[in-house]
């Protein structure tokens, strides 16, 4: 299923690519880091990155913003807020909210891919105040109350 996307570059991110899927089956869309100089995050450290565009969704749909793989696989760099939601009647740039859990400092370049961005439906939620909701095996029990390690 295909969904056209409003996009527009911001000037600092002109000579990007556009988000874009680097496999045939892949579900998320690279976003690339539109830095004017290189950002280095210490350990612990976190630091909003800007991807140099702006979107504008399709009513009924949302955007979420993950961390890649990679990223967090080798150097420990992963997106705060995660997944963040880019919702249809957002206009601002999008920015990417990075945090390095690792034990070394790691430096991002312009153009670096620094997160992947997932097209979903949104379904909104129409509230039904009752007195009681309906019996389960499980109940109220939460947080390892269900038996499995």
């Amino acid at each position: 299923m295909n969904v056209t996307v409003a996009i527009q570059q911001l000037p600092h991110g002109q000579d990007l690519p556009l988000p874009g899927y680097e496999t045939m089956l892949a579900a998320g869309m690279d976003l690339r880091a539109a830095l004017d100089a290189p950002l280095t995050l210490a350990p612990g450290d976190r630091g909003l990155v800007p991807t140099g565009i702006a979107i504008a969704l399709p009513e009924g749909y949302e955007a979420q913003v993950r961390p890649r793989s990679g990223l967090a696989l080798r150097h420990g760099v992963t997106c705060l807020n995660s997944p963040g939601t880019i919702d249809a009647d957002f206009r601002g740039e999008v920015k990417v909210i990075l945090i390095n859990l690792g034990q070394e400092p790691v430096t991002l370049e312009r153009g670096d891919r620094i997160a992947q961005m997932v097209l979903a439906p949104v379904t909104r939620a129409v509230w039904e105040r009752v007195e009681a909701l309906d019996e389960t095996p499980r109940g109220a029990g939460g947080f390892g109350s269900s038996g499995r390690r």
